[in-house]
């Protein structure tokens, strides 16, 4: 909540005389327990610059894409109003763990003193965690229930069934950066701050793992370094182009971030496929979940009714071709320290990435380093030969 002191001087350079942004932008993070106009405001406030909705890309914004789902009977996992974010990206009959709790409270427990209030007795077709939930052991109790009764925990089948119904999960961040004062040490990190969403994640998958003997399976795994992500914020950015009126395509995308298992792996690994699409003939690109798993994801411009009908203005034919490449800078006030060695941190032990997404050196090794992201910015205007006017 307090900036960094580089980032008012970063967005003023991106503003030209009327106060209005030179280049299309896109904030995207991996929060997913808030509404896209609540961080903008967050944003505007902060940065003492305008940001709009259509700015922002949270982790579960790409889940606007998965239409398959959205007429589906979903269990959400998270904090924050997660049942009403589910609507409004388009999942029309979600409902809650707390719901699910209070449907099946024989199933939670290790508080003796919770009761239930409603049922919910419809099968589930699919899980959707959206981030890090606050009573962790309720979560996993009732997301396990759910996985092993085929979405149906009032009436267990005689063993769980393989594979499991859909899982979709939105940010895999371990750990995150934060205000605390006690650092969190692990191998090649130094944070301030706390367990992100991936923790979680990763103690749902042992759990799974140490009843069942299997792996617990993703149908898509979305926000940073996910390919899925990077896609959605490139045709966002598109959007914003074609809107100004630019006839040029934008050729190289510049992923700012401080962290080399999400924002340097993400950009390095939407940049292999943008050179791997480019070989191809045709622009409308399709993207793949990273974790290989096969699934196809539509992407924004084929669901443009949905899309615009939620706000994010892509409208067909207005949209600009596809980049050409994705640039990763990796800045030094947040997650990544450099009083590490950089060659120190590119490391398999100091790399703390989700077990679907292979370490590869290449990945997370930075185009560019620079001290934060008002160099950042002066960085990519002398690559672009930018004047900032």
């Amino acid at each position: 909540k307090t900036p960094i002191p580089a980032a008012r001087k970063a967005f003023r350079k991106l503003l030209d005389s009327r106060g209005e942004l030179l280049v299309p932008l896109v904030f995207v993070t991996n929060n997913g327990s808030t509404f896209r106009q609540t961080k903008a405001d967050q944003l505007t406030h902060i940065l003492g610059v305008p940001i709009s909705p259509e700015q922002v890309m949270l982790s579960h914004s790409p889940l606007r894409m998965l239409n398959q789902y959205h007429d589906k009977h979903v269990l959400v996992s998270g904090q924050g109003p997660v049942g009403d974010i589910a609507k409004s990206i388009g999942f029309s009959r979600a409902i809650t763990v707390e719901m699910l709790r209070e449907a099946f409270p024989l199933l939670d427990v290790v508080d003796h003193n919770r009761r239930p209030k409603i049922a919910v007795r419809e099968p589930h077709t699919a899980v959707v965690l959206f981030g890090e939930p606050v009573r962790w052991e309720t979560n996993l109790q009732l997301i396990v229930d759910v996985l092993l009764t085929a979405g149906n925990p009032g009436n267990a089948p005689p063993r769980p069934p393989y594979p499991h119904i859909p899982l979709l999960a939105c940010n895999m961040d371990l750990m995150w950066m934060a205000e605390a004062k006690t650092p969190r040490y692990g191998a090649g990190w130094r944070l301030r701050g706390g367990f992100g969403h991936g923790t979680f994640m990763v103690c749902l998958e042992s759990i799974y793992k140490k009843i069942t003997g299997r792996e617990l399976k993703y149908e898509a795994l979305l926000g940073k370094p996910s390919e899925t992500t990077y896609h959605y914020a490139e045709c966002l950015l598109r959007a914003q182009a074609a809107s100004r009126g630019w006839q040029r395509p934008l050729h190289t995308l510049y992923a700012i971030g401080d962290n080399l298992m999400t924002d340097v792996y993400g950009a390095n690994l939407y940049n292999r496929y943008l050179r791997e699409e480019g070989s191809r003939p045709g622009w409308r690109r399709q993207a793949k979940v990273a974790a290989g798993k096969g699934v196809r994801v539509l992407g924004p411009l084929e669901q443009h009714q949905e899309v615009d009908r939620d706000g994010d203005g892509l409208v067909p034919g207005a949209v600009l071709p596809g980049s050409a490449r994705c640039s990763s800078v990796l800045v030094c006030t947040g997650v990544y320290s450099p009083r590490r060695s950089l060659e120190d941190s590119l490391t398999e032990a100091a790399c703390h990435g989700h077990r679907d997404f292979t370490f590869d050196p290449a990945l997370v090794e930075p185009d560019h380093v620079v001290p934060d992201i008002a160099a950042a910015v002066d960085l990519i205007y002398q690559l672009e030969h930018f004047t900032g006017q």
